[in-house]
């Protein structure tokens, strides 16, 4: 009879098994295969795997359920199978083990950004972690294995989602950087005392990094708790070898550094991506032939270091950050104008522009960030250029799309460095325009959580919680759509952006203004400046591709019947503009600015608009 896991771990180092993934890779499972779906299709070659780790030496098995949550499995259309899919896996995983063998119910993230970084509530995610937990709870497994987790806020939410349903010993696993931070920054001199402070019996670092910078990490680990270490690194970084990728480290270097972390005080090695059951046998001959007791009476554990640091510094003021938002804090009427990035590297045409923008009195250039349009000069080069040779100050448009998360951080630290401080936050759209239908888009973060990366920094601190310095003083804004159909979605996402530190909204292109009234009703309360978006049809064509191409947008069929009526270019540009000044008017009393832009940047249009209009 097995006795307990905590209590095998206190009397000898356990060894877990290695890579799963990569063994079956190796025996022609395609890569873009569902892995844990085969827990199902074919349990043989899984529970195989599995065997092959037992004679190996390893002591702990895995479940092949690293990515069997119900978020994950959907792309595969497997989202109704999550609980037969995990209660397969640890099923399998137990008929391998044995009885002398230890059970570990794997748990990997879910593939998507959790608040504040992204749209997945904390305790959606809670969710979803504890249906998958429920299942491999019902398989039989001895101990959860929460691994290759990046943010702390989704494996806190997978440990409570695990001590919702039972109270089995649980490992809690970062992956980090080759510094020891984890993949979002964070030191592990944080997040080893907030994992055990949320509630995990065992914490350390798997995946990403091979044994020698991991050495480093749980050194400063083992410095920050006091409870048990687990090591699982990559058979070293990957290499292309052939159109392949091959894990170089032996077995014999592996099983070495498996020494020096026993002697640390890990009671707890395996391996992760790249480590076969060869690796792990050296690993077993190395383990056995130390003697655990004294080495890791030798590593007595330094005090904890505090999880409430480092603390954040106050804000700048909102009115001290920018002249526009001095003016939207003092309640002044803002114009803005919309002023495309040129295609290629030629600027000084866009520059004479914004000069002038400055001298018809509009107060920001907007600059839309990524136009689908071929080849076009960054939005925040160009910023930068305006700000410093124009006189006039811009607001930043600055998509999520194509960036990740660390990136992100970097461009909003280097446009402060450089000056700029009004930054319009979108998530970005995945259509694929312009001269490169072949352009994928990818996602790490929305604009919510764009905003709550620059309320962190706001706070003098980085997304890791770590100080960066004095704060930066970006005064943040953020978009939204009165005119889309679901207006429910659109206003929970208003406040969820509010609430992360918005400070201004501007809203896409408004043609139905009844439909804007009901908007600016249920959000006024909110206290945050709404600067309307106003847009004029240069064509016929134009306005019939807004109303019926553009998700989310929405024209009045008695908009559209007025410029199918016009006869000529001339005469439905004209229109264009008129309707946009008759809408633009009737929001005024509604807003405290406006947003000028046109379909190709024609500037004549926008100020054609701005002329006819009585500002406050």
């Amino acid at each position: 009879m097995r006795i307990p896991f905590l209590d095998a771990l206190a009397a000898r180092v356990l060894v877990c098994d290695g890579a799963m993934g990569t063994m079956l890779y190796g025996k022609g499972v395609f890569i873009n295969r569902c892995f844990e779906s085969l827990n199902l299709s074919d349990p043989a070659l899984v529970r195989q795997v599995h065997e092959e780790y037992v004679r190996a030496g390893a002591d702990v098995i895995e479940s092949n359920t690293f990515g069997a949550n119900r978020v994950k499995l959907r792309a595969f259309g497997l989202g109704d199978q999550v609980h037969a899919i995990n209660r397969e896996g640890a099923r399998l995983a137990r008929e391998a083990a044995g009885d002398d063998g230890y059970v570990a119910g794997a748990i990997g993230p879910l593939g998507v950004r959790i608040e504040p970084w992204g749209k997945t509530g904390v305790d959606e995610a809670e969710q979803v972690f504890r249906e998958q937990a429920a299942a491999l709870l019902d398989g039989g497994v001895d101990v959860f294995l929460l691994e290759t987790f990046r943010d702390l806020n989704e494996i806190g939410a997978a440990i409570a989602a695990v001590r919702a349903v039972c109270d089995l010993p649980i490992i809690a696993q970062m992956t980090t950087e080759e510094d020891g931070s984890s993949l979002d920054g964070t030191p592990p001199e944080q997040f080893a005392p907030a994992l055990v402070a949320r509630g995990a019996d065992l914490v350390g670092v798997n995946c990403s990094v091979g044994p020698a910078p991991m050495l480093e990490t749980l050194e400063r680990v083992a410095a920050a708790v006091d409870t048990p270490l687990a090591a699982q690194p990559n058979a070293g970084k990957p290499r292309d070898i052939e159109g392949r990728n091959i894990y170089l480290c032996s077995p014999e270097y592996m099983a070495s550094y498996a020494r020096r972390f026993v002697a640390l005080g890990v009671r707890l090695v395996g391996g992760c991506c790249g480590t076969t059951p060869e690796h792990i046998r050296q690993i077993r001959l190395a383990v056995t032939a130390m003697h655990p007791g004294a080495a890791v009476a030798a590593a007595a554990p330094a005090p904890r270091v505090s999880v409430d640091t480092p603390h954040a510094q106050p804000p700048v003021p909102r009115a001290q950050k920018s002249r526009l938002a001095a003016a939207l804090a003092r309640r002044e009427f803002v114009v803005g104008i919309e002023l495309l990035p040129p295609k290629g590297h030629v600027w000084q045409e866009a520059l004479e522009h914004a000069r002038q923008l400055r001298l018809r009195g509009v107060d920001v250039v907007t600059i839309p960030d990524g136009p689908r349009a071929g080849a076009r000069m960054s939005a925040l080069s160009l910023a930068v250029l305006i700000e410093q040779q124009a006189g006039i100050e811009t607001v930043l448009q600055y998509s999520c799309r194509d960036r990740n998360l660390l990136g992100i951080q970097s461009d909003m630290l280097g446009a402060h460095a450089m000056g700029l401080r009004n930054l319009l936050g979108i998530t970005g759209d995945v259509r694929k325009l312009g001269d490169y239908p072949d352009a994928t888009a990818v996602f790490d973060v929305d604009s919510i959580g764009l905003t709550n990366l620059v309320r962190q920094l706001n706070h003098g601190l980085d997304i890791g919680g770590q100080p960066i310095g004095p704060p930066t003083a970006i005064h943040m804004g953020a978009m939204t759509n009165p005119g889309a159909r679901d207006l429910d979605h659109v206003l929970r996402r208003f406040e969820y952006k509010v609430e992360a530190g918005a400070e201004f909204i501007v809203t896409r292109p408004i043609w139905d203004v009844r439909a804007f009234e009901r908007f600016i009703a249920k959000v006024q309360g909110a206290g945050v400046p709404i600067i309307a978006g106003v847009w004029p049809f240069e064509s016929v064509l134009n306005a019939e591709f807004l109303a019926h191409e553009v998700p989310g947008l929405t024209v009045p069929e008695a908009i559209l019947e007025r410029m199918r009526r016009t006869g000529t270019a001339e005469a439905a540009a004209a229109e264009g503009v008129a309707i946009a000044r008759e809408v633009a008017t009737e929001l005024v009393p509604m807003v405290q600015g406006l947003q000028i832009a046109t379909p190709t940047g024609r500037l004549p249009l926008a100020l054609d608009v701005l002329d006819g209009l009585d500002l406050p």
